[in-house]
């Protein structure tokens, strides 16, 4: 239900009317009576209904609505019900508005800060110094008489405060379509719910909102209870109602013990009716949501209670509104505690923006220094001037330009277009992955899978059809290979075979007539018993008379399905008051329990375990290696004397008498082993976990391809996996999980602990070379904590229990193991999107911010004026984040080995780029700076005064520093040094549209930007010469990608992970003061280190002298012992990444010595990726020297300079 985070007062009409509507609108039972019963539970509840209504027919009765035929489905009358008792509709928290976003938007610092320096700058230039004295002031303002500029001065101001309303309009509008985006999509969410009920005496599905009171609904195994309601009737009915009353074990639910349904719980058993009797705020759930604090009128009044509420809140967590109330849950969430988990890239990010942040506010703090020292000395020192009271304002306006470019280069040096474009890539992702049937619950799932390393995969429907038919049977002695004609079997066996079916079966499943000429009949329901009622029908009778005679309230005792018992009983009472037991089950389960079995006539021959097993050879067998499930069908006759104990289920179910053993195909989808294979190619292991029988578990994984013929697999059933992961004691041992996890490829007649058994293992694994990132596919209720536990959650949109999709990340529309594969190429796409918009970002922020820092202290102004640097800012955060962000993915992003937790976002090739972009382009405009106006032959904008007017000179060198970036976004658009930049640039509209738009926009600044933008016109010779020096960054690039990065040790990846050993996010929320102890600690531990690694270089020369005497005459060792000459060999690697230079401090030294004593572990993956844990000193290639560095034989030279160390 919809998110209650908002006032009920709308719903509740005042109190008077109350009492009357009812009784006008004709219905016996007032709104507050009904939820006053709703408040009790238990014996009481029984009690209150008995008293006031009779039994529950009654109250049906009093609220209009038949037990058997439900409402008639009138509009009039179900409107009447809506005004009268509300509608099944939690009305959602209002969104933030526009307003309140742009608000949000001006918070940022760097933003504030300009505001303050724009301001204080135009304050400055409305107040004129007397104009005489002027002269006394110096060259300051000479140039500010002509031309009448001085006017001009308040432009700049104005022209900052105007950029800086785009920028926070851009955020606060990106803000809100990504709020409107995933409101659509809740809403999504919320229409697809659906909820069967019966009207008219039809089954109808009908949207969770639609649900009136009076409604007689269908509850069935692993629903999500829409609503509050009586149980009218019910079969071995159990509740979960942990997410209301936080009671973890299972209620039992029965018309004369307990009938009171809440709404937000789930059905984990059975089946049954109830008449729906409260909804919306009315419903417990509604009580709850609306008792958190909803709607604004209260929210205002009482702050104090929302704080203790919010504690409330948390308890409440379970509690999802059936309508989607999640969003708001989830922002309450994040409001009151600190996010648990963040995704592996919004972790990387975060921890890169800090550092880039921090290296810009240096910059900037120093660019202000510089200017600031060299104006000051310059004025009063060299020319000897004093301060005099009436030059202070002129000089102030020096001071506060001086202010603005520091604070310029510090706007360009924070990337603030991180998290815009992760978002925006996010977004458009999601969006565009609606349409490849991934419906996406938890935007940073979308990103998560990109790095899934192993998928476990349910069998059932997602890899195959779950189109089940029976296609094999044994009947009466014999196998028959397809369905036989129902001629050849004997009357009593086929009469025994359709009852057994018809009536031990939920009679919600169906078989429907097809929608259109020629399509295949519809299944509706449980798919195993569609394809056994399909049987029926195949044999030429029907299921529907047996329904029709035998209701389901006439059931005596039903036993459903349960992961526990894995069979399906129904007890029916015979006309002679003596009862028949029906059972279906799996097959090896239910032929321990049967001691008889009809032979060819008909008649009981006895069954012993040596039938048994002659049976599992000869017919089981051979059928599960076909790939089918066996399913054995069994009765059981009581005599009206010897009635059993009903509670006592072994005792009732046993003693059976087979029927039959069917066999049940569920082909394989078409199109699977092509996924399939597609995942292994891209890194990815498939698990198939499933209830079926090892055989055929391993026939399907052998058709998928999960298994190929001649590899080192492992097969298991759930009790060989549990037998080999326990220790004595039976606890679960993670040694020896590791051993089995990496080879298994399908866990057989698996129970849903298993499943999370599994998952768990192999995330909380550490064998690999790097972690796990698990995705689950699960549509059961008891799929539910394995969904959890997961990285990403797949539920199936189809064939998924509420319960399952609410536990999921990605509901998957089509129940498609394809679509799990268009998930893995979305995610990488994202993560591929985020590294692109980097290489081009940092690019600008390396040299933009080296511009204004080197060009401000030689020539005391920033050659890239305020707005400059703001337009510049937009173009490279905005719009490129918009346009490298929605690059679409491409096939070939499935051709990689996944990338895992640890590695870094800037991969080496990356860094090559950056670094080798920003040679070109500082190369480029500190030309123009200094020999600029020779070429152009013009006036140099060099040491201009306070308000000239701007120069061609600096217009070109803002010009040409446009359109280098301009061009260069076209090379961001690889990262993993492809020569091709423009492949599929045509494929991207938006890419397109930004960089043309970029271009037009430019030039309406340069040639008609005037003051405001400090530009002045080019001509065209100009222009060429600015665009051609631009496109020189396509030739540049086409060289870099020439250099091989392997030759280029000395650069440094950036933007790791968390390390393994690391803190988790929650302990880091907790010790926010600890971080920047810690960081002081890093700090010191890398002084130390650099101190301690000179030590070895200056002990190591020794040693190499001492050898080079020793060895006279013995030939020369290979080992590279010097670390100078390790410096130089290509296979030396020095990773001293913040997080893991190990702190030394007393604590720490014995560790570390160890640390350092032991062998580095082997890199992973050879292109120079980060090593995940410690400062290692790694060679490649050469094994001597490793082991000669590290090796500690007292007898070695080699041994003092371990010790120094």
């Amino acid at each position: 239900m919809g998110d209650v985070a908002n006032s009920s007062i709308e719903f509740h009409p005042k109190p008077q009317q109350q009492r009357e509507a009812p009784h006008a609108g004709g219905f016996g039972c007032t709104l507050a009576e009904l939820c006053s019963l709703m408040e009790l539970r238990g014996a009481e509840a029984l009690q209150k209904v008995q008293e006031t209504y009779g039994d529950v027919g009654g109250l049906c009765r009093r609220l209009k609505t038949s037990p058997t035929e439900g409402l008639a489905d009138n509009t009039s009358d179900l409107e009447k019900r809506r005004q009268i008792y509300g509608q099944n509709f939690i009305p959602p928290k209002q969104p933030k508005t526009f307003l309140q976003l742009v608000w949000e938007a001006l918070q940022d610092v760097t933003l504030i800060i300009l505001e303050v320096a724009a301001i204080v700058s135009l304050g400055l230039s409305f107040y004129a110094p007397p104009g005489e004295e002027s002269e006394a002031c110096g060259n300051v303002s000479a140039g500010a008489e002509d031309e009448g500029e001085a006017e001009a001065g308040w432009i700049e101001g104005a022209a900052i405060l105007l950029s800086v309303i785009c920028v926070v309009l851009v955020t606060a509008f990106n803000d809100w379509s990504k709020e409107k985006q995933f409101r659509g999509l809740q809403s999504r969410i919320e229409q697809e719910q659906k909820f069967t009920v019966i009207r008219n005496g039809q089954l109808l599905q009908v949207p969770v909102a639609a649900l009136v009171v009076g409604d007689i609904a269908q509850v069935k195994y692993g629903d999500l209870l829409p609503a509050d309601g009586v149980l009218i009737q019910g079969n071995d009915l159990k509740i979960d109602e942990s997410s209301l009353t936080g009671e973890s074990d299972h209620v039992r639910k029965s018309a004369d013990k307990d009938p009171m349904l809440l709404s937000g719980t789930h059905v984990m058993e059975g089946s049954g009716r109830m008449v729906v009797t409260a909804v919306g705020v009315n419903s417990q759930t509604g009580i709850i949501f609306t008792l958190l604090g909803a709607g604004g009128e209260e929210e205002k009044k009482d702050k104090k209670a929302k704080k203790q509420d919010g504690a409330v809140a948390m308890e409440m967590q379970p509690l999802k509104s059936a309508e989607g109330g999640e969003t708001e849950e989830r922002e309450k969430k994040k409001a009151n505690v600190p996010k648990k988990e963040k995704s592996v890239l919004q972790g990387k990010l975060t921890k890169l923006a800090v550092q880039i942040g921090k290296a810009g506010l240096v910059m900037s703090a120093v660019t202000v220094i510089i200017l600031a020292l060299y104006f000051v000395i310059e004025t009063f020192v060299v020319d000897g001037r004093a301060w005099l009271a009436e030059c202070t304002p002129v000089y102030v306006q020096y001071f506060v330009k001086f202010f603005i470019i520091g604070v310029t280069v510090l706007v360009v040096a924070v990337p603030e277009g991180l998290p815009l474009a992760v978002t925006i890539s996010l977004a458009y992702s999601v969006k565009k992955m609606m349409r490849d049937n991934n419906l996406v619950r938890h935007l940073d799932a979308c990103e998560t899978m990109g790095n899934a390393t192993a998928i476990c995969s349910d069998k059932t429907g997602t890899l195959t059809t779950n189109r089940m038919t029976v296609v094999q049977s044994y009947l009466g002695d014999t196998h028959y290979k397809e369905v036989p004609a129902p001629s050849a079997l004997t009357p009593k066996i086929l009469d025994l075979l359709v009852h057994a079916i018809s009536i031990n079966s939920a009679y919600t499943t169906k078989i429907l007539p097809p929608e259109k000429e020629g399509a295949l009949p519809r299944q509706v329901g449980n798919k195993t018993e569609c394809a056994l009622l399909g049987f029926v029908l195949d044999l030429k009778q029907d299921f529907q008379p047996v329904r029709e005679q035998i209701p389901e309230d006439k059931l005596y005792k039903v036993y459903t399905f349960n992961s526990v018992r894995k069979s399906m009983s129904t007890v029916i009472r015979m006309p002679d008051s003596g009862f028949r037991l029906f059972s279906k089950g799996a097959s090896e389960i239910l032929l321990k329990k049967c001691t008889n079995i009809l032979n060819s006539n008909g008649e009981l021959r006895s069954f012993r375990p040596r039938d048994r097993d002659d049976m599992v050879q000869k017919i089981i067998e051979p059928m599960a290696c076909d790939g089918l499930r066996t399913i054995c069908i069994a009765y059981r006759d009581f005599s009206a004397a010897q009635e059993p104990d009903w509670d006592n289920e072994n005792e009732v179910v046993g003693d059976l008498t087979c029927i039959a053993v069917v066999g049940i195909e569920d082909p394989v989808r078409p199109e699977v082993p092509e996924a399939i294979r597609k995942c292994q190619r891209a890194g990815i292991t498939v698990r198939m976990v499933t209830g079926d029988n090892i055989n055929t578990a391993r026939a399907i994984a052998a058709k998928c391809g999960i298994i190929q013929p001649g590899e080192d697999f492992l097969c298991l059933e759930g009790k060989e996996f549990n037998r080999r992961i326990r220790n004595e004691k039976g606890e679960i041992e993670q040694e020896r999980l590791d051993k089995v996890w990496p080879k298994l490829r399908v866990l057989a007649r698996s129970s849903p602990t298993d499943k999370h058994t599994l998952v768990k293992g192999i995330i909380d694994s550490n064998t690999g070379e790097q972690r796990q990132v698990v995705a689950v596919t699960g549509d059961g209720t008891n799929d539910g904590p394995a969904l959890k536990k997961a990285d990403v959650g797949f539920a199936m949109g189809i064939a998924g229990t509420d319960v399952a999709k609410e536990a999921s990340d990605i509901i998957l529309t089509d129940d498609n193991f394809t679509s799990i594969v268009k998930a893995v190429m979305w995610g990488r796409n994202v993560y591929d999107s985020i590294s692109k918009f980097l290489q081009f970002q940092l690019t600008v922020n390396v040299v933009a911010v080296i511009v204004a820092f080197t060009g401000a202290c030689i020539t005391q102004d920033s050659p890239l004026k305020a707005v400059q640097m703001l337009w510049v800012n937009l173009i490279m955060d905005t719009f490129a984040s918009l346009a490298l962000a929605t690059e679409p993915p491409t096939e070939s992003l499935l051709l990689r080995k996944p990338y895992g937790r640890d590695k870094p976002l800037i991969s080496r090739t990356m860094m090559k780029n950056i670094l080798g972009h920003a040679v070109y382009q500082l190369t480029t405009i500190f030309t123009l700076l200094f020999v600029g106006e020779l070429f152009f032959d013009i006036d140099s904008g060099r040491n201009a005064p306070l308000h000239s007017p701007p120069s061609e000179h600096y217009t070109i060198i803002f010009n040409t520093f446009v359109m280098m970036q301009l061009f260069n976004e076209i090379n961001a658009r690889k990262i993993h040094g492809e020569r091709n930049v423009f492949h599929g640039i045509f494929g991207n509209p938006i890419f397109c549209t930004i960089v043309l738009g970029t271009f037009a926009i430019q030039i309406v600044i340069v040639q008609f930007g005037g003051k405001p933008f400090s530009c002045s016109p080019l001509s065209t010779e100009q222009w060429l010469w600015c665009l051609f020096v631009g496109a020189g960054e396509l030739v540049w690039g086409q060289v870099i990608a020439t250099i091989p990065t392997s030759q280029l040790k000395c650069l440094k990846e950036a933007g790791h992970g968390p390390g393994k050993d690391e803190m988790t996010d929650e302990e880091l929320a907790e010790g926010e003061e600890e971080i920047d102890h810690a960081e002081r600690e890093l700090r010191r531990g890398q002084i130390l280190w650099f101190r301690g690694l000179n030590r070895i270089q200056t002990q190591i020369r020794v040693v190499k002298a001492f050898r080079s005497s020793l060895y006279e005459g013995l030939e020369k060792p290979e080992s590279k012992t010097s670390i100078h000459n390790f410096m130089a060999t290509p296979e030396f690697l020095i990773n001293d990444y913040t997080h893991n230079i190990p702190l030394i401090d007393d604590t720490d030294v014995d560790e570390n010595e160890e640390r350092l004593r032991a062998p580095p572990p082997p890199s992973p993956n050879q292109n120079n990726n980060a090593i995940d844990s410690g400062v290692y000193l790694t060679t490649r290639g050469t094994k001597s020297a490793t082991s000669s560095v590290f090796s500690s034989r007292p007898g070695s030279p080699l041994h003092s300079v371990e010790t120094s160390l």
